[in-house]
């Protein structure tokens, strides 16, 4: 199924970035040269962010992260969802974006982290809520996804606040380091979004 939106000489279709949220808060698509700050902001935070982020140990080094970023720029290119810097009065400060976009079934997942100090603001509420029209609206996708960790309180808020549906519980769903841990599921289907006005 083909992305909605305007076409880009590339023959892709352009996303809306960047993309203010707020006064203070904008959403950039990651791009090559953000692979040192990016880097630095996870090495800052490393023991904070490893506590429930699986990749720590396989982002050592500046050029890991250049690679992610080259990944990131291949699923946009191949309209699979896409990735973007959380930028705080232009200062890098957390990641959001899609996962891959299951276009059969016209659904997609988000994923988020925001650095230590900058927790507790409502930074990653409102990035994720300025993606949902861009979801519904503009890819027409039925249903977006929030996995988080089932003790991770400060992850599951931020569904909860969003108006997501609670689903359930799948057991031992990721691999975190040395144990599993099981996982919250919660969706939003565009139906409800939709109602919302």
């Amino acid at each position: 199924m083909p992305e909605r939106g305007s076409a880009d000489a590339g023959g892709g279709v352009s996303l809306p970035f960047p993309r203010a949220v707020g006064e203070e808060l904008e959403l950039r698509l990651l791009e090559e040269a953000d692979a040192e700050e990016l880097f630095a902001l996870v090495d800052a935070n490393r023991a904070y962010l490893r506590e429930w982020l699986p990749w720590l140990d396989h982002n050592t080094e500046a050029g890991h992260t250049l690679a992610f970023i080259r990944a990131t720029q291949k699923q946009h290119a191949e309209r699979n969802g896409f990735t973007c810097g959380i930028r705080q009065r232009g200062r890098l400060v957390g990641v959001v974006g899609l996962h891959a976009i299951d276009w059969p079934n016209r659904k997609t997942s988000l994923g988020y982290w925001v650095a230590e100090p900058h927790q507790g603001r409502g930074i990653i509420t409102r990035a994720c809520a300025a993606l949902l029209p861009y979801v519904f609206d503009e890819l027409g996708l039925n249903c977006v996804e929030i996995g988080c960790a089932v003790a991770n309180a400060r992850s599951n808020a931020i569904p909860d606040r969003l108006g997501f549906t609670r689903e359930g519980v799948l057991r031992q769903r990721e691999w975190l380091y040395d144990h599993f841990v099981d996982h919250v599921v919660y969706s939003l289907l565009a139906a409800e979004w939709r109602q919302r006005g």
